[in-house]
């Protein structure tokens, strides 16, 4: 099948309503077209983690080829929605640790595998240039990110197992702090990195894996900026100006960023970009903790104590144009090099009106054109900045590999103190 047929039929999988809009809306029929010109690359996207949670890992059960309707997430919406490429998040929750995190991020690397090897949809992608071909195929790449450190059980060796697999970024910490990196939602050990962290940003720019710096502490933020040898990326962040939770960026960081070449992904959760749903929300992390240590080995009842907690605590939506104006904020303080998309669809609970799944991507568009930003600067926000990004990881993996080999560093003697088993 050409790539014109498979661009119709991306676009006739989309809702009738978006085409019945497109023809009276000039401007989404220019976000379509864009769209078409240039992948959309989502920079974090939960839904391995919901079929493991609700199908077991069973792809049967649950078919991301087919309609999924209680998900935000599945291959006819991401085609509706003009996607061009996912990092899928091969999550780890924090409370796997020790020789149990390693097992669970192989496992879910393999399921993100698998799904992509049952779609004839989606294709693996580990370079920025083969995302590219993957869209100008008409296809939508896969990309594997491990959420969450912890995963590396302390080992160097294991991030480069990871690497292997074809792993190509790793958020450093989850919601909990680790041995060598101090976590945004808490408490601080370290004061950002400790002389192992450190080392692990060194060998991860050394493999071309891309460091990224959601979740971690501000005091992190800053400490691998200073390390880093390539562009780092923030995969599902928002502006911390605008939105007072832990979790996003702030101005001293993102003003940062055009020296070092990186990216912020803006997150599309209500409560990380909504002023008040970011009030109501920074306790978020804390409250489910404190669930988690009181049914430690009843997940059923973490997830109806957690239920219950946000039904009692409802919070604003927001509108697709929160999401824009935090991207104007990100272009205003580090430039329009500098931010792209990463929805944590799937992954959250509440989502702005208007921005339902991912078949919605291109109203976020019709609101960047409506704002003024040009088609080039719009193709940039979608996914260009990231593919920049990546360029430039790999461009400096392939430089640092000229000048060493891969790190031998330990953490009990970088650090030197026992590491947690």
């Amino acid at each position: 099948m050409n790539k014109r047929i498979l661009l119709a039929a991306a676009l006739l999988a989309a809702p009738a309503a978006a085409h019945a809009q497109s023809a009276a809306d000039p401007l989404l029929a220019r976000a379509l077209r864009i769209h078409r010109s240039a992948p959309l690359v989502d920079g974090h996207n939960d839904l391995p983690w919901e079929i493991r949670e609700k199908a077991q890992g069973d792809l049967g059960a649950m078919d991301p080829r087919g309609t999924l309707a209680q998900n935000h997430t599945d291959i006819p919406r991401l085609r509706a929605g003009g996607v061009g490429g996912v990092y899928w998040a091969a999550y780890v929750p924090v409370d796997r640790t020790g020789r149990e995190a390693a097992g669970f991020a192989l496992e879910q690397i393999g399921l993100i595998k698998r799904m992509t090897d049952a779609s004839p949809e989606l294709e693996m992608a580990t370079t920025a240039d083969q995302i590219v071909a993957i869209h100008r195929r008409g296809r939508v790449a896969s990309l594997i990110g491990i959420e969450g450190g912890h995963a590396i059980e302390n080992s160097l060796d294991v991030l480069r197992q990871f690497h292997e697999l074809g792993v190509r970024y790793m958020t450093l910490t989850h919601a909990n702090t680790l041995d060598w990196a101090d976590a945004a939602t808490d408490s601080a050990r370290h004061g950002g990195l400790t002389p192992f962290g450190e080392e692990v940003v060194r060998e991860m720019n050394r493999l071309g894996m891309l460091v990224d710096l959601s979740h971690v502490s501000a005091e992190t933020m800053t400490d691998a900026l200073r390390v880093a040898e390539a562009p780092v990326i923030f995969s599902h962040s928002s502006a911390r100006a605008l939105a007072d939770h832990p979790r996003n960026v702030p101005d001293e960081v993102l003003r940062l960023l055009p020296a070092n070449g990186g990216v912020v992904m803006v997150n599309f959760f209500s409560g990380f970009i909504d002023p008040e749903a970011a009030r109501q929300m920074r306790d978020m992390f804390e409250v489910e903790r404190g669930i988690r240590a009181q049914h430690p080995d009843d997940s059923a009842a973490q997830q109806r104590a957690i239920a219950a907690w946000r039904a009692e605590h409802p919070m604003p939506r927001g509108t697709v144009a929160t999401i824009a104006d935090h991207i104007d904020h990100i272009v205003k303080v580090a430039g329009i090099d500098h931010v792209g998309i990463g929805s944590d669809f799937d992954g959250v609970t509440s989502l702005p009106e208007g921005m339902d799944d991912v078949s919605r991507f291109p109203y976020l568009t019709v609101e960047l054109l409506r704002r003024g930003y040009s088609d080039g600067d719009v193709r940039k926000i979608l996914g260009g900045n990231l593919l920049r990004a990546m360029r430039g990881a790999e461009a400096a993996a392939a430089r640092i590999q000229r000048q060493r080999g891969p790190s031998s560093a330990v953490i009990e003697v970088l650090d030197r103190r026992p590491a947690a088993r």
